[in-house]
């Protein structure tokens, strides 16, 4: 179960939305989780009260079509699995909206059963 945050710049709605879609059909592709498995927090900063900073580290040109995008998961994949998601995640949103490769920033945060509460106060993995 991914709970993932997707953090933009002056996007329309609904093309954060398209943007939203197309990171859950990756995962989907990618690492298997079910589509209804849908934690999303999607954060549409205006450029003045929230605002998104970038570089060009890794000498990757990025601008403010930047799409951050953080997701904790549980601990179990491979570094192969985690390339292929961070691939298909790029390759979906370049084909569904309007993402350039460059701008696509991923990080990844993994952790166990125990650090997970679905609802009702419960650890339901534990």
């Amino acid at each position: 179960m991914p709970f993932v945050r997707i953090d933009v710049l002056r996007m329309p709605a609904a093309e954060l939305e398209a943007v939203g879609n197309a990171v859950q059909q990756a995962l989907t592709e990618s690492i298997g989780i079910p589509l209804d498995d849908r934690f999303q927090v999607l954060t549409n900063h205006d450029g003045v009260t929230g605002t998104l900073r970038h570089g060009t580290y890794l000498d990757v040109p990025r601008d403010d079509g930047i799409v951050y995008i953080d997701i904790t998961l549980r601990r179990g994949r491979t570094a192969g699995q985690k390339q292929r998601m961070y691939a298909l995640v790029c390759q979906r949103l370049t084909e569904q909206t309007r993402v350039a490769p460059h701008n696509v920033f991923i990080a990844v945060h993994e952790n166990g059963e125990a650090d997970w509460s679905l609802g009702h106060g419960r650890a339901q993995y534990l």
